[in-house]
């Protein structure tokens, strides 16, 4: 893999994914209602704290729905993202709601040249992100490279457990069964450790003609993953010069993560495993502050 493959694949991939995304993102619900968030930034909210007055980089913004909401609670907002047909639907939603919103085509690596050296009280990166990049600690570097001093980070993103999981079948009983009855039992689904949990030098490559928001299929459905093990981002984070100010792990992800396992939770908006949902850490928050 050339150093910038996995850019094109992913752009071509993104690219695609927007036009079916618009049609699963609640952008019509956000313009109806001028204080409505999206279900994500809701989400965060409680972990997010002020961000009023705050300049705001949201990385990897895609179709801005989040940006947008994170405009709604009074920040500054700048959006970031490789996809131009990912940005064409995020101004198009900016401008349709009144509010501006600066959105700027890079990736994440290349963020801090694209945006001129400006520096920001608050980098976002939403649910689903670090998957696309190669290096976490290049990541947390460019989130270093963003900060002005005594700016903070948040993230929340799919879990590396989630990452590395498949719904599987299993064959066999299992002999602590006799002891602890709830394991599942020969036939019954359940989640796997297949996938890798930490980083990797080569890439998952997937090819999927359909998409976890909307209905259609992706034109270009290749694309190229890698996992990063919890503890590698906070150390990342760390390195970077960052201080840890939290780290929370949820049993919920706002999408369908392992079809015939996981249902819809009326109380969070979110996906967790239908049966024992404290065996999966589905996703994380974490915040840090530049020091």
């Amino acid at each position: 893999m050339t150093s910038d493959e996995y850019l094109e694949v992913n752009r071509a991939n993104w690219d695609s994914r927007a036009a079916v995304h618009v049609q699963g993102y609640g952008i019509e619900a956000l313009l109806a209602d001028p204080g409505r968030l999206s279900d994500v930034v809701a989400f965060d909210r409680p972990r997010l704290g002020d961000v009023a007055g705050l300049d705001a980089v949201h990385l990897q913004c895609h179709l801005g729905t989040d940006t947008l909401s994170l405009a709604r609670l009074g920040a500054r907002m700048t959006g970031v993202d490789l996809s131009g047909a990912s940005l064409a639907a995020a101004r198009s939603l900016a401008t349709r709601a009144g509010t501006p919103i600066d959105y700027v085509e890079s990736d994440v690596y290349a963020a801090p040249e694209a945006l001129g050296g400006r520096r920001f009280d608050l980098v976002y990166t939403g649910i689903g992100a670090l998957c696309w990049l190669p290096s976490i600690d290049r990541w947390a570097r460019t989130v270093a490279r963003l900060l002005r001093p005594g700016g903070r980070l948040f993230v929340r993103d799919g879990h590396p457990v989630l990452n590395s999981v498949l719904a599987t079948t299993v064959g066999a009983e299992h002999a602590d069964r006799a002891q602890q009855p709830w394991i599942t039992g020969t036939g019954g689904l359940t989640p796997s450790l297949e996938l890798p949990y930490f980083e990797q030098e080569r890439a998952i490559v997937w090819e999927d003609e359909s998409t976890y928001g909307g209905t259609g299929a992706v034109e270009q459905p290749r694309s190229m993953e890698w996992n990063h093990g919890l503890g590698e981002i906070v150390t990342a984070v760390l390195d970077a010069g960052l201080e840890l100010t939290s780290l929370t792990e949820h049993d919920s992800v706002p999408w369908d993560a392992l079809p015939g396992l996981t249902v819809l939770d009326g109380a969070t908006g979110e996906y967790r495993l239908r049966e024992r949902p404290e065996r999966l850490p589905a996703s994380f928050t974490l915040t840090a502050r530049l020091r």
